[in-house]
């Protein structure tokens, strides 16, 4: 409002917002909407969200500056249009389209969502904050707000959080664009979902909400079952080219919850003609859901995140990361760490060290980079010789969901193979992208229970979908369905196979698991060990796993010749079972090793306990085939 039309007040305002955040902690100050119910927190508020580009509109018209007009005193007023869904206007206000003050903007807006598969010990955020200062993330609890009574049609917050349980229900409440914009082109690729919450009461599965229109229910559109948290409209005004689908942002902005938004759509949408609008209608509907289930939010600052550890700084480049003292300290207790996560991992895998070994290197994995098509950097694991229909391939992915940021269990049961939607697939008649389960965050680890399958018949969805597990797991890519052709979206998602014999899934190394306990009580034994962990150990933990894939890594010329001439030697001693695989993988283990004791060169130490790695892996895989003939 102090500055003129088309002088350069938004970067004023973004810079504004930049060194605010930066000031006090600040940023733990902001209410998040990953924490806090929206009907907590005041409408046109500054707020922050955490989450995943799910889908994308095409870039919709606002308008920038409109001039309104009293036709009593035919007084003028100009206003501008940047960060609202609705015009204001006055009782005695109307606005003049034909001003030629008005100018016309162009924003992009993304259905966001909360982080798929996310744990619950990354909650509260700890955003751009300094090193030191990540133990005071509770800072960012808010409470409910005394400035704002939500209105008496709102929907109660209860009934928001039963709203996302049904992903198979594809149908969305009816939706409108808001008052203050139009979309270009018809709205590219997105679906109307539900705001429902991560902080309180848990719905129960088993009920649908539907709105007091008799629309079908609101359908979030989680790639994932059973996910809780709110789904978001986020209007991005510039720079929205560096974005893509499933990129994880931290978003600043403001909240935008207008019932003005909810009345209009309603309006405009019952005015459709039925039999002649029927795509478009359904459009609208999911494209744009009342503000009070889907909030909006209007973008001051945002960011891609390396990761979504909240006890790490949310960006770690390399120069931060020399000059950080919280960093610095962590990398010099590095070794005895390790050695505590080890013996964790292995008493959690009944005491077979090796094992844990190799789920330490899984762990820390992470595809660097791609060569033409081959991923490198993927170390997908196939842990054999788990108990069948037993508690303990549970167990073990509750002991990674407490280490790692985000990760999701796929039981491999015919049901879900032959009813689940893996790859996303467009919706034409709604516009927009239906989720799959393979949509996830990069880094994610996804543990596929192999022992829940039984016999039965895999229909055509079931083929599909092993395939789609198979070149998620070789190339690291999900094929999305747009009907007329597939498109590869490049993926970085950590695989870890759990069977009995030996995985008719592929993978890039198959340990078999040797108990060296058999304890008498599985439940109680697998559930004392998280219980006996010290919450600080925990946390170092998950500070050593997130930190170490964070690492730079290199091979000197010196250490790579002599690796050559090592490989050389072995192909001679052994042409037969040396393969060019072989030394892919060894030399795959021999840079997690590196990674994982905070080198990030490789030694002649690193190489040699890389190859022995190896020896007891393969001959423990020779001795189970010796032993069940050919199942290996």
């Amino acid at each position: 409002a102090q500055n003129v039309p088309n002088s350069d007040w938004e970067k004023k305002v973004t810079e504004y917002f930049r060194e605010k955040l930066k000031e006090n902690n600040a940023i733990n100050w902001v209410p998040s909407l990953n924490n806090v119910p929206v009907h907590y927190l005041k409408p046109n508020s500054l707020v922050k969200f955490r989450c995943m580009v799910q889908d994308m509109f095409d870039p919709e018209f606002y308008m920038g500056i409109y001039e309104t007009v009293d036709p009593n005193t035919n007084a003028r007023a100009l206003h501008f249009g940047k960060y609202r869904d609705v015009a204001e206007c006055g009782p005695q206000q109307e606005i003049d389209l034909s001003s030629s003050q008005m100018v016309t903007s162009e924003r992009q807006t993304f259905y966001c969502i909360p982080v798929p598969g996310e744990s619950a010990w990354p909650s509260p955020w700890l955003s751009l904050t300094p090193c030191h200062a990540y133990v005071s993330a509770s800072q960012a609890r808010v409470s409910p707000s005394t400035s704002y009574t939500p209105s008496r049609h709102k929907r109660s917050y209860e009934e928001d959080e039963d709203m996302d349980l049904h992903p198979s229900k594809q149908k969305e409440q009816h939706l409108g664009n808001g008052p203050g914009a139009a979309t270009g082109g018809g709205a590219g690729d997105i679906h109307g979902c539900v705001e429902p919450k991560r902080l309180e009461t848990e719905a129960s599965a088993g009920h649908q909400i539907v709105s007091p229109s008799c629309s079908p229910p609101l359908d979030l559109n989680f790639p994932l079952p059973g996910e809780k948290g709110p789904a978001c409209l986020v209007k991005v005004y510039e720079s929205w080219d560096s974005f893509k689908v499933n990129d994880v942002l931290e978003v600043f902005g403001i909240l935008s919850v207008d019932p003005a938004l909810s009345i209009v759509n309603s309006d405009e949408s019952s005015a459709l003609d039925p039999m002649e609008c029927m795509d478009a209608a359904e459009e609208q509907r999911v494209h744009s859901p009342p503000a009070s289930l889907v909030p909006r939010i209007h973008v001051i600052l945002a960011q891609k995140l390396q990761h979504i550890n909240p006890l790490l700084p949310a960006c770690l480049n390399e120069e931060e990361s020399k000059t950080c003292e919280f960093i610095s300290n962590f990398m010099a207790e590095l070794s005895p760490v390790r050695a505590e996560l080890l013996g964790f991992l292995t008493h959690a895998l009944l005491g077979d060290s090796l094992a844990a070994e190799y789920l330490i290197l899984h762990l820390i994995s992470t595809v660097y980079a791609r060569r033409d098509v081959l991923p490198l950097g993927k170390f997908a694991i196939n842990l054999s010789g788990c108990p069948r229909n037993s508690i303990f391939t549970e167990h073990i992915y509750r002991v990674i969901q407490q280490l790692v940021p985000a990760s999701h269990r796929l039981q491999m049961t015919i049901e879900n193979m032959n009813h689940l939607r893996f790859n996303p697939r467009k919706d034409y008649a709604a516009n927009r992208l239906l989720s799959g389960v393979l949509q996830l965050a990069s880094n994610t680890s996804l543990v596929v229970d192999e022992t829940q399958l039984e016999q039965g018949q895999l229909d055509t969805t079931g083929v599909h979908n092993v395939t789609a597990l198979g070149n998620l797991i070789t190339w690291q890519k999900v094929d999305y369905d747009f009907n007329y052709h597939q498109m590869e979206f490049p993926c970085n998602i950590n695989v870890l196979i759990t069977s009995e014999g030996r995985s008719f899934l592929p993978s890039d190394c198959q340990v078999h698991l040797q108990p060296q306990v058999t304890p008498p009580n599985m439940e109680e034994y697998m559930s004392s060990l998280l219980t006996a962990l010290l919450p600080s150990v925990l946390n170092k933990f998950r500070i050593y796993l997130s930190l170490s894939r964070l690492l730079d890594y290199s091979i000197s010329e010196e250490v790579t010749k002599a690796v050559e001439e090592d490989f050389v030697e072995m192909r001679k001693s052994d042409p037969e079972s040396v393969t060019a695989d072989d030394l892919h993988r060894t030399l795959l283990v021999a840079r997690f090793l590196s990674l994982s004791a905070g080198q990030t060169t490789l030694s002649r130490e690193r190489w040699l306990r890389a190859k022995q790695l190896e020896a007891l892996r393969k001959a423990r895989l020779q001795q189970q085939r010796c032993v069940n003939g050919n199942e290996l």
